[in-house]
């Protein structure tokens, strides 16, 4: 029996855009694993979160410890849902990467609610408590104004969620 090829599952959309959702929902069929950035950045690096520029130095080297796991669970026919932002170029670089070491499928699945809808699923996301981090909607703004949806020279294959 052939298995089918591995997919690796990319998330693109701004902050509570809805990807953590999603991906969870793709990490429910069988031989797939999610790999959940927030978490392992909240368990590893909590303290030495402070600044925007230390969660960039956070998530370089979370990349850098995580890259060849995921390349080795993709080669031994693993799916990944990667939930990890792949919303700038560099980003998108970084995951083209991991594929280009594999012969995995892809799909990089692209929500874009509007900027009210993501913030009001924030304040109900910051009032819950369940997610490791709290945003504000100033944040939100920040992180918003690095955005930068993918474009098909990028060589993705797109999947838009509305």
């Amino acid at each position: 029996m052939t298995l089918p090829k591995p997919t690796l599952h990319l998330l693109c959309g701004k902050v509570a855009a809805g990807k953590s959702t999603l991906a969870a929902q793709l990490a429910s069929v069988d031989r797939t694993v999610l790999i959940t950035e927030d978490e392992w950045i909240a368990a590893l690096f909590a303290n030495e979160l402070q600044k925007a520029k230390d969660y960039l130095h956070c998530m370089t080297k979370l990349r850098a410890a995580m890259e060849p796991h995921i390349v080795a669970l993709l080669k031994i026919g693993t799916s990944v849902v990667l939930d990890f932002q792949a919303n700038t170029i560099e980003s998108r670089a970084w995951m083209r990467g991991l594929l280009d070491q594999t012969d995995a499928d892809h799909q990089l699945h692209v929500l874009m609610p509007s900027d009210d809808v993501c913030l009001e699923r924030l304040r109900v996301r910051n009032a819950n408590g369940l997610h490791p981090f709290t945003v504000t909607e100033e944040q939100f703004h920040q992180i918003a104004a690095h955005f930068s949806p993918p474009s098909e020279e990028e060589g993705f294959n797109l999947v838009f969620h509305h």
